[in-house]
C-alpha cells in the first residue's frame, strides 16, 4: 500500500507479544511505571524501555511525570477502542491465549475498558438504556434522548457538563467477551465513575474486573432492567 494511513506500522507495534501485554495491562485506565509494565510484558526493564519508546513514538502511549517517577497510560480513548475491537475480533476467530481460569468469570461479568464499564453488565446497561428509550440507536450511532437525559440527571450524571466537552457523549464499543456493544464515550465514563462514587462497585487489585457489592448489584440491576426475552438469551449464552 503506497498511499493512505500506514496500518502496517500500527499493526507491528501492537503485534509484538510483549507490547500487546503491556498495552492490555493499561486497559483499566491506570497509569503504570516502566517496571510494572515490564512485569506485565514478561521482559526486562531495559527491553521494556525500548518497547515503551516505540509505543510512545507511535502515538499509542502517553507519558506522565510526577516528581522523579514516570508513568505510562494509553494515549487516549481511541487507543482503548482499538484494542477492545481487536480483542473482540480475535475472540470471534478463536484466537485465545489461555484456557479459562478463575479470573475469567469476573472479567466477563464486569470489567473496566479504559474508563467505562464492559462485560455482561456493560452490555446489559446499554441494552436497557436503548430498550427504555433513554438512548436511541441507529446502526452503530448512539444518541441520548430527552428522556434519557432526565433519567440520568436524576441519578447524579451532569449531562449538560458532558455535552460541553469535545469528547463524544455516547459511543458504541464492541465488547470482546459478549461480542456485542457496550457504552463508551463521556457518558460511559461518567456512569462508571458514578457507580464507584456511590460505593456500588470497586476496582479489583491487579485485574480489570470490577466487583459490585451485593447492594450495588441490586441497585444496578434495578436501574438497568432488561426484558425477559433478553434475559433468556443471556442465560443461553452463559449455558452454551
Amino acid at each position: 500500500m503506497k498511499e493512505g494511513p500506514d496500518i502496517a506500522q500500527i499493526g507491528a507495534l501492537i503485534g509484538d507479544p510483549a507490547r500487546a501485554n503491556m498495552l492490555t495491562a493499561l486497559m483499566d485506565g491506570r497509569a503504570l511505571t516502566a517496571t510494572e509494565l515490564a512485569e506485565a510484558g514478561g521482559i526486562t526493564l531495559q527491553t521494556a524501555s525500548t518497547h515503551l519508546s516505540k509505543l510512545e513514538a507511535g502515538g499509542l502511549l502517553a507519558q506522565r511525570k510526577q516528581g522523579r517517577h514516570r508513568y505510562f497510560t494509553l494515549a487516549d480513548d481511541g487507543v482503548g477502542k482499538l484494542l477492545e475491537s481487536i480483542m473482540g475480533f480475535a475472540a470471534t476467530r478463536g484466537h485465545l491465549r489461555h484456557r479459562p481460569g478463575p479470573k475469567e468469570p469476573a472479567l466477563r461479568k464486569a470489567r473496566i475498558c479504559y474508563d467505562h464499564l464492559a462485560g455482561d453488565y456493560g452490555v446489559r446497561m446499554l441494552d436497557s438504556l436503548i430498550s427504555t428509550g433513554a438512548i436511541s440507536a441507529v446502526g452503530d450511532g448512539l444518541n441520548l434522548t430527552e428522556r434519557g437525559e432526565t433519567q440520568l440527571t436524576s441519578i447524579g450524571i451532569d449531562v449538560t457538563g458532558l455535552r460541553s466537552t469535545r469528547r463524544p457523549l455516547c459511543r458504541s464499543c464492541l465488547d470482546w467477551s459478549e461480542r456485542r456493544a457496550h457504552l463508551a464515550g463521556s457518558l460511559g465514563k461518567a456512569l462508571l465513575s458514578n457507580f464507584f462514587d456511590k460505593g456500588w462497585a470497586r476496582r479489583t487489585e491487579n485485574s480489570r474486573s470490577i466487583l459490585f457489592t451485593s447492594e450495588g448489584e441490586r441497585r444496578f440491576l434495578a436501574l438497568f432492567p432488561v426484558e425477559a426475552g433478553a434475559m433468556n438469551k443471556e442465560q443461553e449464552s452463559v449455558d452454551a
